[in-house]
């Protein structure tokens, strides 16, 4: 049996995702071994983030400051607002410099087995920035899976009840290049179909 600081810490790991507890373990006595100099450096830069960080007021990604650095840049198109789950998806969609309007980040998915979810969502801040601005088009840019289904069918419900004349679109999918279409899902070989291009 750990020593009690060493467990609440194993355990305090433990609740990040995608590590379970022998990992958490080994992160404990990595740090433990390493000394205090990396210990310090953690706590430090932990208690800085927490200090620093904070929500923007226009889209809703984390941000040292409020309006953030993309909800601020004149040079972006703010009448075009794509919709992500996280914070991460924004900095994804950023990396292929495809995209220059702005962001609005929803921090999760509607699921189907949890109703108190969409008070966590930052959906009716979405549709009041809508209604607060002059906005051509909304992408919603949600992981093709069940939740985010559900999530995108919402949105565009929503979306036309308070500004109808904003054009909703949606990522288009289907087969990636080089794939085999017999080895392609239903689904996937589907929206193919739908979202066929013309040659």
């Amino acid at each position: 049996m750990y020593a009690k600081p060493i467990q609440e810490l194993i355990r305090a790991f433990s609740r990040l995702p995608s590590v379970g507890e022998r990992t958490a373990e080994r992160f404990v006595f990595h740090l433990l071994k390493s000394g205090k100099k990396d210990v310090t450096e953690i706590t430090l830069t932990l208690k800085n983030l927490i200090e620093t960080v904070k929500s923007c007021e226009v889209c809703w990604d984390f941000t040292d400051k409020s309006p953030c650095d993309l909800c601020s840049d004149v040079r972006r198109d703010h009448k075009v607002i794509c919709v992500v789950t996280q914070a991460q998806d924004r900095e994804t969609i950023e990396h292929t410099g495809q995209f220059m309007g702005v962001y609005h980040i929803l921090r999760g998915t509607l699921k189907t087995d949890d109703d108190n979810i969409a008070k966590y969502l930052k959906i009716n801040e979405l549709m009041n920035r809508l209604q607060k601005n002059e906005v051509d088009e909304v992408i919603l840019a949600l992981n093709p899976d069940i939740s985010g289904e559900t999530t995108m069918m919402y949105l565009e419900r929503q979306i036309k009840k308070i500004a109808p004349l904003i054009k909703v679109t949606r990522l288009a999918r289907g087969l990636p290049m080089g794939s085999d279409i017999q080895y392609a899902d239903e689904i996937t070989l589907g929206s193919a179909l739908k979202n066929r291009v013309s040659s």
